[in-house]
C-alpha cells in the first residue's frame, strides 16, 4: 500500500502552456514507479473530451479537454471553461479516492478547486507566477477584481510554495503575513549538457525561449540586434517558441531591416532542445517577470551565458556566469552582447561557470524537499 495518496491539479501540461507544465512533469518523473506514492493529476488537453494516460505505474494524467485556440495562451473563457468541466472530476474524483492530500500549481484556477474543500481535504499551493498579483501587467484589472478571492484561497491552504525568492517577495507584497516556502525548479544535467568546444565566432548566435507574449518582451531583444548591428557587431537571434505575438514581432525585424538577422524557429520539440542549446553562444532574456526561468536553467546547463533584465529568479541563477541588466533597453541589451563578444576569455569564464551554478538545481534535491512538506502536513 501506498504511505501517500496524492491528488495534484494544473490547469497546464505539456503540450500546454509553458515553464509550469514542463516543471511539473520534471517532479514526476522523480516520483515515477515509487511504490511509497500513488498520485493522480488532473489536468487539461486541447480538445473537448476526457481521457487517462499512465506516467508510471503510480502516476495517472487525467485530461479535461477544452476548446484550446493555442496552445501557448489562455483565453479567459478557456480558463473558466476548464475550471467548470474540472471541477466535476475534481469532486467525482475526492468521492472515489482516498487521497491525503491536494497539490495545486497555480492558486488561481486550480487553487479555487481545492479551497472549496479545504474542510475536507488539505491542500498545498504552488504558486507559479501568473497567480501571484502585480505579476501579469495583462491582468492588473483582474487582479484587483480577485484579490478577495486569492487572498481567501491563500489563507485556506496548508502550505504555499514559491519557486523563487523573487516570487515569494512578490507575493508577500500582496498578502504579508503568508507563510511562504520557496523551492526552486531543477534541471536534467543529464539531458542538457555543454558542447566539447565553446567558443564564440562570427556570426555571434542568440537565443531565447519562451512563449511570445507581452510580458517576454521579445521587441527589447529584436531591438537589441539592430542596436548590436550599429556597434558594429556580427550577431544572430534565434527565437523559439509560440504565442500571439508572432506576427506583431516578425514585422518589428522588417521595420528595423533586421529580418534576415531574427530566426522565428517556433515550437521546438522537446528532445531537439539540448542540441539547439548547444547550437548557440549566448542565452538572452527580457522578461519583465519570471518565477524561475526554466529556459535559463536550461541554457545554464548547456554551458551558455546568460544576458538579462532584472526580474524574479534571477537571483539565484545569475553570478559570475551571466550579466543582469538594471535597465529593460534595447541598447543595455546590446552593450552587454558587445562586452562578451569584446573579452573571450570572459565568455569562455562565464560558460563554465553557467554549468557550475546549475549543479545545485536537481530535480531530485526539487522532488524531497516537496516530499518533505507532504508529509509534514499529514
Amino acid at each position: 500500500m501506498p504511505e501517500l495518496k496524492i491528488l495534484m491539479l494544473n490547469y497546464e501540461f505539456p503540450p500546454i502552456g509553458g515553464g509550469a507544465g514542463k516543471a511539473h512533469l520534471s517532479l514526476l518523473k522523480q516520483y515515477a514507479d515509487n511504490s511509497e506514492l500513488k498520485i493522480d493529476v488532473l489536468t487539461s488537453s486541447p480538445k473537448p473530451g476526457f481521457i487517462a494516460e499512465k506516467l508510471a505505474e503510480n502516476i495517472t494524467i487525467y485530461k479535461v479537454g477544452v476548446h484550446k485556440k493555442n496552445l501557448h495562451y489562455w483565453r479567459k473563457i478557456e480558463v473558466f471553461e476548464w475550471l467548470f468541466k474540472a471541477g466535476f472530476h475534481y469532486r467525482r474524483m475526492l468521492r472515489e479516492n482516498d487521497y491525503d492530500l491536494v497539490h495545486a500549481f497555480f492558486g488561481f484556477p486550480t487553487g479555487w478547486l481545492c479551497f472549496r474543500t479545504a474542510d475536507k481535504l488539505p491542500y498545498i499551493i504552488s504558486l507559479r507566477g501568473s497567480d501571484v498579483p502585480g505579476y501579469n501587467i495583462r491582468l492588473g484589472m483582474d487582479y484587483k477584481l480577485m484579490a478577495g478571492l486569492f487572498r481567501r484561497i491563500w489563507a485556506s491552504a496548508a502550505a504555499i510554495v514559491a519557486n523563487s525568492e523573487g516570487l515569494r517577495n512578490l507575493a508577500l507584497e500582496f498578502m504579508p503575513a503568508s507563510d511562504i516556502a520557496v523551492i526552486p525548479n531543477g534541471i536534467d544535467t543529464n539531458k542538457f549538457y555543454p558542447a566539447k568546444e565553446k567558443t564564440l565566432e562570427k556570426p555571434i548566435k542568440l537565443l531565447t525561449v519562451c512563449r511570445l507574449i507581452s510580458r517576454k518582451r521579445i521587441d527589447l531583444l529584436i531591438r537589441a540586434v539592430a542596436k548590436a548591428k550599429s556597434l558594429g557587431l556580427d550577431a544572430k537571434l534565434g527565437i523559439a517558441g509560440e504565442g500571439n505575438l508572432m506576427a506583431q514581432l516578425q514585422r518589428l525585424a522588417k521595420e528595423l531591416n533586421v529580418a534576415d538577422d531574427v530566426n522565428f524557429i517556433g515550437r521546438v520539440p522537446a528532445e531537439q532542445m539540448p542540441q539547439l542549446y548547444r547550437d548557440n553562444d549566448i542565452f538572452v532574456m527580457s522578461s519583465a517577470h519570471e518565477g524561475m526561468s526554466n529556459a535559463m536553467l536550461e541554457a545554464m546547463a548547456s554551458g551558455l551565458p546568460i544576458i538579462t533584465t532584472r526580474c524574479e529568479g534571477v537571483q539565484e541563477l545569475i553570478t559570475d556566469n551571466g550579466i543582469v541588466l538594471e535597465q529593460a533597453n534595447a541598447e543595455e541589451i546590446a552593450k552587454a552582447i558587445k562586452k562578451l563578444a569584446d573579452d573571450k576569455q570572459l565568455y569562455e569564464k562565464m560558460c563554465k561557470a553557467a554549468r557550475k551554478q546549475v549543479e545545485n538545481f536537481s530535480w531530485n534535491r526539487v522532488a524531497n524537499k516537496y516530499l518533505k512538506i507532504y508529509k509534514s502536513i499529514i
